[in-house]
């Protein structure tokens, strides 16, 4: 059963019922899922997919030629294979699909290109001559994206303004990768996520039948199965120098976010050379460099700012627990990885893609105008801030920058609980911030994947961040827990519209419940 990807799908049946000639890239890093879209969108359309191959030029050229012919071209009577790459592109308006729409899908077609380098600046050329007015649609599909950006598609290239259509895809969104495992509770959905992502090949790997115990040992950690030598097989295909480029990931994925943190981690010492190694992860798709919500232009361009993490979970839950214990689970200790070094710290592990849920779900309520405004950026931010003295949520690993007393705070949503309260302002970390266009509204939100209810104090120290703006600007609170909530902090809910309470059920199925 095919699974999600129906903003994708939508795209492609859009550009097919257009009258217009249609050349459309859609590439993404591999495992994403292109493949089976693009045969998804053809199913009960006439078509030709042409999956290219590591060969020769000459072996490619009769494989694309074997394809054509064997639809029935008025060639065919007379040739078993096309002398060129040119007049096997020409034949393509010939193809007898009556008055529907040629439709051409050529898969991994970087491959094609390493084999002729000349093929783009031929398909441009009969683009521009006679394709862009044909009842045609080519689908050009590759995984090797710095090639496509940098090679295909970027100015002074021969396609560069020639696409009619160009979608990058990214891994499945938390909603569509639970559809795999309908049955499995809210809590476990969460923990699935925190350990696969939304990568279509990993969730197909794991029986919706056994339990996230059972399929993390049978599925992940036992010697000979698909996941076990995935992530090395990836950096083979796309990397050299694999033993450094597993350092750089299995630090961030242990934590070390900043770029001379993880230079210093990863031995490389040279952060001018640790950056070159993250930004080829970062075209991979493994790796993002993120920024604070408000960061500037001046700020994002700055090479030594920001903060890496690891977008791939199944690479952070390999690399944190798999690639660490690597000597016991070549002898086959499987079970004793899993009790010993998983299964204690595997529900703290996932807080973090809670975080990232929770933000989802942010974005599927502004989808159906169900916020309080519509904000016009959203993400973590991260910064100094005024906390409470005391705060648990304040990064331990940095000195505060200011204490100052402030003996009367004149908040109506805090209370006698914070006035005459000692703050500071610290360097700290918020999970979900999103800022109206005009940045006079924000919407704060706190995520508690924990086994106990959401405290009223959290809550308290949540509300305390940001005091210099709530001078011009109003605030909201959205407070999502996995264990529901204290309460007091029920109570205080129930009298401030400001804050909002989202249970684990109401996050997991997208909607209020």
């Amino acid at each position: 059963m095919f699974i999600g990807r129906d903003a994708e799908l939508q795209f492609l049946e859009d550009k097919y019922h257009t009258d217009k000639g249609q050349l459309i890239v859609l590439y993404g890093r591999r495992r994403v899922g292109k493949t089976e879209t693009l045969r998804q969108f053809c199913k009960g359309k006439p078509h030709v997919f042409f999956v290219c191959q590591e060969c020769t030029d000459d072996r490619q050229l009769a494989g694309f030629s074997e394809k054509l012919l064997r639809e029935g071209l008025p060639a065919g009577q007379y040739i078993s294979r096309f002398g060129d790459w040119e007049k096997a592109f020409r034949a393509v308006p010939d193809l007898p699909y009556g008055d529907r729409k040629r439709l051409l899908v050529i898969d991994e077609f970087p491959y094609m290109c390493r084999g002729n380098s000349s093929i783009p600046s031929m398909l441009q050329n009969l683009w521009d001559e006679i394709l862009k007015d044909s009842n045609v649609m080519i689908v050009l599909c590759g995984s090797a994206m710095s090639f496509i950006e940098k090679e295909l598609l970027s100015e002074k290239n021969p396609l560069y303004g020639r696409a009619t259509g160009i979608y990058k895809m990214t891994e499945m969104s938390f909603y569509d990768a639970v559809k795999f495992f309908p049955d499995y509770s809210a809590r476990d959905k969460v923990l699935l996520y925190a350990v696969l992502g939304g990568i279509p090949h990993y969730l197909l790997q794991f029986d919706p039948k056994l339990s996230p115990t059972e399929n993390i040992k049978k599925n992940i950690l036992t010697k000979g199965c698909v996941l076990y030598s995935e992530v090395e097989f990836l950096l083979r295909q796309e990397l050299r120098e694999t033993a450094l480029y597993n350092t750089l990931i299995g630090a961030i994925a242990l934590g070390s976010t900043r770029l001379g943190e993880i230079s210093q981690k990863s031995l490389i010492g040279d952060t001018a050379r640790t950056s070159v190694y993250l930004r080829n992860l970062v075209e991979l798709g493994i790796v993002r460099r993120e920024f604070s919500v408000d960061a500037g232009i001046k700020e994002q361009v700055n090479a030594n700012r920001g903060i890496y993490r690891l977008t791939d979970n199944y690479f952070r839950f390999w690399y944190a627990f798999a690639f660490a214990n690597y000597s016991d689970l070549e002898a086959g200790d499987v079970d004793g990885v899993y009790q010993y070094a998983i299964e204690p710290v595997l529900h703290e592990y996932a807080a973090s893609a809670f975080e990232d849920v929770c933000r989802q779900y942010v974005q599927e309520l502004q989808k159906a105008n169900a916020l309080p405004f519509r904000y016009a950026r959203m993400g973590r931010w991260f910064g100094k801030t005024t906390v409470r003295d005391g705060s648990a949520k304040t990064d331990a690993r940095r000195n505060a920058i200011q204490i100052q007393k402030i003996t009367e705070m004149r908040d109506e949503d805090q209370g006698s609980d914070v006035q005459e309260h000692m703050l500071r302002v610290a360097e700290t970390e918020i999970d979900l911030v999103a800022v109206s266009r005009d940045g006079k509204k924000y919407l704060v939100g706190e995520c508690k994947f924990k086994g106990r209810p959401f405290a009223y104090s959290d809550y308290l120290d949540t509300a305390t961040k940001f005091s210099p703006q709530k001078e011009y600007a109003d605030f909201y609170y959205f407070l999502f827990s996995e264990s529901g909530f204290e309460e007091r902090l029920r109570e205080a809910a129930a009298a401030d519209k400001r804050v909002r309470l989202c249970s684990l059920e109401e996050i997991v199925r997208g909607k209020p419940v």
